[in-house]
């Protein structure tokens, strides 16, 4: 059997270290696939998930979508204006007020759409939770949640 480092014996015996350790972990794989699925689809992970999003909800305002994906206008201003430089989105402005525009898939964002999740992050997620029981998942989701809660307060 082989020896552990004293860095291996210490993130055993520290179980946030093994929780941040995991995380760290998945973080980079989450960015490693989205990297291979800007290389061989073109779409990156956070655009795939936009993607998907205005596909379930047409219409969506790049706000709304900014609150469905946790993340700032800003940034889902950038991923917009890709999707839209790829001819899979376009803006449609609201014809009662003109400073709010709804999105929606082009023919080509809904063939995406419709294609399916084969290569992406959302593939994988949908594969890891079809082995997982049920209480399993909920108790996941809530520590995730929870963790989630406290990071918004540092």
């Amino acid at each position: 059997m082989p020896t552990r480092s004293k860095t291996d014996q210490a993130e055993a015996a520290d179980p946030v270290l093994l929780f941040l350790r995991a995380l760290w972990q998945l973080e980079h794989a989450l960015e490693r696939a989205s990297k291979r699925m800007e290389n061989s689809m073109g779409i990156s992970g956070p655009q795939w998930f936009a993607l998907r999003i205005i596909g379930a909800r047409p219409a969506i305002s790049a706000g709304e979508l900014a609150a469905v994906l946790h993340l700032h206008p800003s940034t889902v201003t950038g991923i917009v204006q890709r999707l839209e430089a790829r001819k899979l989105v376009k803006r449609v402005s609201n014809s009662d007020d003109g400073r709010v525009a709804h999105l929606h898939l082009t023919p080509a964002g809904s063939k995406i759409n419709k294609q399916g999740s084969k290569g992406t992050i959302e593939r994988a997620a949908g594969t890891t939770l079809a082995r997982v029981a049920a209480p399993q998942l909920k108790a996941t989701t809530a520590l995730m949640g929870q963790f989630t809660d406290e990071l918004m307060e540092i």
